[in-house]
C-alpha cells in the first residue's frame, strides 16, 4: 500500500479532552448540548471529523457507555462530521472500560500505539490490549485513527496490521499527537523524522501539535501533504496574550491556512472516502 494522495486537508477538531477543567475554561464544551453546538460551528468553519472525550455532571472526564452513545448519536443526528470517540480517555480509565467505548457505536475510534509517559503520569497501551481493540474495531466496523507519540509507536503499528490485516475500511491512518510533556516535542524537524519512519501500510497522516507548537505542527503538515488536529484539548491559546474564544476559531484558522496552502478543507464526503468510513447516518 501507499499514501493516498490528496488536493484537500482533512480538518480534525478535537474540542474538549480529558486535562483542562471547566472551572479555568467556561468556553470549553463539556455538556452535551455544548458539544453539539460545537460541532456544528466546527462544521460550518471546514472541520470534518470530530474526535470526542466526554464529560459527567460535574464536567470531569467520563468513558460512561450511556454517555458515550448519546454524544454519537446527537452529533451523528444534527452534523453530518465523522464521528470519532477517544478510546484512551483519561490515563486513569481501565482496559476494560476502554474497551467498551466501541459500545456507542462511533464511526472511527482513536488506538494509542503504545505506552507513554504523559506528564507525571503514564499513558497505558500494553501490545495485547491494543490488539484486542484492533481486532474488535474490525469487528464491529469501526475505522481506527492510529495515535503516534513515540518513533517506536510506527513499529507497533506495523505488528498490529501484521497479525490481524488491515482496518475495517482498508485504510491506515496515523496521527502524531507531538508536544505532550514526556513525549516527542512539537517541531517541524521531529514531524519530519516520523514522516520518514512511514510503514508502507500508511494510506493518509495528520499531525497534532500541543500548546506553543500547535502553529508550527499545523503548518508543517500541510505543507508537507499531510492533515490536521486542532482544538481545545490540545492548545487554548489562539495568538500571545488571547486565549481561545471557541473551538471554531481554531478550525476556521486551519481551514484558512489550507486555502492559502492550495490544499483547501476536504467535505465530510470527502473524508468518508479518505478513511474508508462507513455510512451509520439515518437515512
Amino acid at each position: 500500500m501507499a499514501l493516498r494522495p490528496s488536493t484537500g486537508t482533512l480538518i480534525t477538531v478535537a474540542p474538549t479532552g480529558a486535562e483542562h477543567l471547566k472551572a479555568d475554561l467556561p468556553q470549553l464544551p463539556t455538556t452535551l448540548d455544548e458539544l453539539v453546538d460545537t460541532a456544528r460551528r466546527c462544521e460550518a468553519a471546514g472541520a470534518s471529523l470530530i474526535h470526542i472525550h466526554r464529560r459527567d455532571a460535574e464536567h470531569l472526564p467520563t468513558i460512561d457507555p450511556v454517555v458515550l452513545r448519546d454524544a454519537v448519536d446527537a452529533v451523528r443526528t444534527e452534523t453530518d462530521l465523522v464521528v470519532q470517540l477517544s478510546t484512551g480517555g483519561s490515563v486513569h480509565d481501565p482496559l476494560a472500560a476502554r474497551l467498551a467505548v466501541l459500545d456507542a457505536d462511533p464511526d472511527s475510534c482513536s488506538l494509542t500505539c503504545g505506552t507513554v509517559n504523559f506528564g507525571d503520569e503514564v499513558f497505558l497501551n500494553p501490545m495485547p490490549f491494543m490488539s484486542d481493540l484492533y481486532v474488535l474495531a474490525q469487528e464491529r466496523e469501526v475505522v481506527p485513527e492510529f495515535e503516534i507519540f513515540e518513533v517506536g509507536h510506527l513499529a507497533a503499528l506495523e505488528r498490529l496490521v501484521d497479525a490481524h490485516g488491515l482496518p475495517f475500511g482498508g485504510a491506515v491512518h496515523v496521527d502524531f499527537v507531538l508536544g505532550v510533556p514526556g513525549a516527542l516535542p512539537a517541531t517541524p524537524a521531529v514531524l519530519h523524522t516520523l514522516l520518514a519512519s512511514l510503514p508502507e501500510c500508511v494510506t493518509s497522516w495528520s499531525a497534532t501539535g500541543i500548546g506553543r507548537g500547535h502553529l508550527p505542527v499545523l503548518a508543517s503538515a500541510i505543507a508537507a501533504g499531510g492533515h490536521a488536529r486542532v482544538g481545545m484539548e490540545d492548545n487554548v491559546v489562539f495568538s500571545r496574550g488571547r486565549v481561545v474564544g471557541h473551538n471554531d476559531e481554531l478550525v476556521a484558522r486551519a481551514a484558512e491556512l489550507a486555502t492559502l496552502l492550495q490544499r483547501p478543507a476536504l467535505t465530510t464526503a470527502e473524508a468518508r472516502d479518505l478513511l474508508g468510513i462507513k455510512d451509520r447516518r439515518a437515512r
